[in-house]
């Protein structure tokens, strides 16, 4: 059944935690993301929805590479298809790979089915980087509207899901998307210019996208080996 209501933001606690149970059902999922929640497992079996004091935030204006990946990027040898493969990406993000010393995922089988019926609804997507016809990178997310959020990434060849996020960016800026839902900050996500906003801030600027009608992707796109017009 799906949820009906979420507590108020503000009621979340220092850690951003505000609901506990329910369900990622199409709805449930939608409402929260238009209040600013998310789901977020914490290798339990608990579904968990957090609203954190910060949140991070991928400004275009502040995205920013390596030298080394810039210069990767004007020969760079994946193939890049949009939401072609969304069940494959899902699945890989899932599995332990590539995440030092990280034993667990908060990408389990519920959320992996949730976000799949999220995407067949129209609202999440995949992008996707192939080698040789092999899915070797990719990164999906979630879109309503205006707002953008991306929610996993994997990679099993050099900087393909870097190349996906550099994809991304190129596409948020020919429609004016501002910015990108990271939610939590890693090191990772610093490192390409992420920073933290206060929880107020980012309703305001979640309200504002919210109110953009915007065509983010086409159900699906080959767009080839992709180089950046100005990486």
């Amino acid at each position: 059944m799906a949820i009906e209501a979420f507590p108020p933001v503000d009621t979340a606690d220092d850690y951003g935690l505000l609901a506990v149970g329910g369900d990622v059902e199409v709805p449930s999922l939608l409402l929260a993301y238009r209040q600013g929640i998310f789901p977020w497992s914490t290798y339990s079996d608990m579904l968990t929805w957090f609203a954190p004091p910060e949140r991070a935030l991928l400004f275009l204006e502040d995205v920013h590479f390596s030298k080394s990946f810039k210069k990767f990027l004007k020969t760079q040898p994946y193939h890049i298809r949009i939401n072609t493969n969304f069940a494959g990406v899902i699945t890989k993000c899932q599995e332990v790979v590539n995440r030092g010393a990280q034993d667990g995922t908060w990408i389990t089988d519920e959320i992996v089915q949730g976000y799949t019926a999220l995407f067949e609804a129209g609202h999440a997507y995949s992008i996707e980087a192939y080698l040789n016809d092999d899915l070797v990178g990719g990164l999906y997310g979630v879109h309503i509207h205006g707002m953008l959020a991306g929610e996993s990434m994997f990679y099993r060849k050099p900087n393909a899901s870097k190349v996906c996020l550099a994809f991304l960016v190129e596409r948020m800026k020919q429609l004016s998307i501002p910015w990108l839902d990271c939610q939590v900050m890693t090191d990772n996500l610093k490192s390409f210019g992420a920073r933290e906003v206060a929880r107020d801030a980012f309703m305001e600027l979640l309200k504002e996208q919210l109110s953009r009608k915007v065509d983010l992707f086409k159900k699906s796109e080959d767009i080839g080996v992709w180089i950046p017009s100005s990486p």
